[in-house]
């Protein structure tokens, strides 16, 4: 329940959007359950025939590389999902499904993967997708030396080509993420042809087998796609794919309303009655796998204290949180897992009201009876000044006093690398497997453990969860993993974003998929 003590100054604190500061690969925004036919199709009259279908897509930022070995950037995934089609797929229903393999087989043991591939598949060059494309990319992905898949890939230990439509991988341990890792930017397959030819210049010519080929990007501005006429999965409806950047949020909800644009990616919270007010439009409006939270630095006074962790942690009301920003168009939460996850435990996530007897135990504990102080950085957006000044005043009323320190992004980065802060707030766009949730953010020595989290037992837990393959079993590992984590305080997760795509209704033909990513291959506009 919202709490009486929250005073007009946290109010006014949070009017206006909130799309937060989010980790590689991610991004941010908030829903609310949308209706069961907020998927279906508009009614409007058909285009003539002789008039091309273009569909504009307006995103937050621009998408950095179009090279996905490389790529970090959620934007970069929106434009990949109409390049760039991938070995597995992420179904409606969150479940892995095979994309560019046509059957598979994993070994008894967990090690060996056997990958018989769709045939008659082409690149947008014409080079065969195969075996041997198949081969190049997990070594490209692996041996590039900017490559970003290094990690995802780490297990692999070797390819083989069994014949043109038969490719084997083997790890060198079981690693039950493995084939999740392959629905995203590791399992993109690029055209060796180009890829060879091209070198480093990759990001600006891109060749996948996707819907959609690749025309040009003008940088800050629109990448521009033309339809795959050969396309090997069905009949590509429209005839181009624009992305616009839009960075000013309302702007993009005004382009929406006036036709320029189709769909948008992210719908600021303040402008959804505008959305669903206007009768061309819908909002698709879905639960997302990430989480927006704080680092706290466990090896730095005064976080080098669990007890001083827990305080600040029980001190959020998630629930007064979600509503003052969000209007409900997000989900309280406490662990990194989201309603859909394999790992999701609705008793272990759901929000506990602040309790001041227990906090003030808690500052006792911590050798700080009388409360502390602290500096939380946070990103320059207004939107997140706004976030800051709703934790700060939950932290104010039991004494513990957030120091607000406005940083760019990419110095908040570079802080949580070095390690050098108390606490910052930074989220993440989560990813299908529990793994990708949670893994790289708590295990010790991790690259995405800015916390400097070290708590063996929940190291031991979260290895274990890797290389189980029973289902059950892994969610009891992560059960147990998630409870230590929240005893020991490592990371104060406040809530789980949502998806609020903005649609035209003329768009027809969209299917939402967990990871929010727009799918243009099967969009039609009327």
């Amino acid at each position: 329940m919202f709490s009486k003590k929250m005073n007009k100054t946290l109010i006014s604190a949070v009017l206006g959007t909130m799309l937060l500061v989010t980790g590689c690969g991610g991004g941010s925004g908030s829903s609310a359950p949308a209706p069961s036919d907020s998927n279906n199709a508009g009614t409007a009259a058909p285009a003539p025939s002789n008039e091309k279908k273009v569909l504009n897509i307006g995103l937050k930022a621009d998408p950095p590389s179009m090279d996905p070995t490389i790529s970090t950037s959620l934007y970069d995934r929106q434009v990949y999902a109409s390049l760039y089609d991938k070995l597995f797929e992420i179904a409606p229903d969150g479940k892995i499904v095979p994309m560019l393999v046509d059957t598979y087989e994993v070994s008894a043991d967990g090690k060996t993967y056997t990958f018989k591939l769709k045939k008659g598949v082409k690149f947008h060059d014409g080079t065969d997708f195969n075996a041997e494309a198949v081969k190049f990319n997990f070594e490209r992905n692996l041996t590039t030396e900017k490559s970003k898949r290094k990690g995802d890939l780490k297990y692999v230990e070797a390819v083989n080509v069994v014949d043109n439509d038969t490719v084997t991988v083997q790890l060198k341990e079981p690693f039950a993420p493995f084939l999740s890792v392959l629905t995203d930017r590791a399992g993109m397959m690029v055209s060796p042809t180009a890829a060879k030819e091209k070198g480093d210049d990759f990001l600006n010519a891109p060749v996948g087998t996707g819907p959609f080929v690749f025309v040009k990007q003008v940088k800050g501005d629109s990448v521009s796609l033309k339809k795959n006429e050969n396309y090997w999965n069905g009949e590509v409806k429209l005839d181009e794919v624009n992305y616009k950047v839009f960075t000013n949020g309302t702007a993009k909800v005004q382009n929406l309303r006036s036709g320029m644009l189709d769909i948008i990616d992210e719908t600021p919270t303040k402008e959804i009655p505008a959305v669903e007010g206007d009768a061309n439009l819908q909002l698709i409006a879905e639960s997302g796998m990430g989480y927006q939270g704080l680092h706290f630095n466990n090896t730095q006074a005064p976080f080098d204290n669990k007890y001083l962790r827990a305080a600040v942690d029980r001190a959020i009301d998630r629930e007064a949180l979600v509503k003052v920003l969000f209007n409900n168009y997000a989900a309280p939460a406490r662990t990194a897992f989201a309603k859909g996850s394999l790992a999701y435990n609705e008793e272990l996530n759901k929000p506990v009201a602040p309790n001041a007897d227990e906090i003030k135990d808690l500052l006792a504990k911590g050798g700080k009876p009388d409360g502390f102080e602290f500096k939380l950085l946070i990103t320059t957006a207004p939107e997140n000044e706004q976030l800051g000044a709703v934790i700060q005043n939950m932290l104010k009323q039991h004494g513990i006093n957030a120091v607000l320190e406005k940083v760019e992004y990419g110095q908040l980065l570079e802080a949580g690398s070095k390690g050098d802060f108390q606490a910052m707030q930074l989220g993440w766009s989560g990813r299908q497997d529990p793994d990708g949730n949670f893994h790289d953010f708590v295990v010790t020595g991790n690259t995405n453990n800015y916390g400097r989290i070290s708590v063996p037992q929940l190291d031991e837990l979260v290895l274990k969860a890797r290389g189980e393959q029973d289902e059950a079993k892994r969610k009891a590992l992560y059960d147990e993993a998630t409870k230590v984590a929240q005893d020991e305080a490592v990371y104060a997760y406040m809530y789980h974003q949502y998806v609020l795509i903005g649609m035209n209704k003329k768009v027809t033909g969209f299917t939402y998929v967990p990871d929010g990513l727009i799918r243009t291959a099967t969009l039609d506009k009327q």
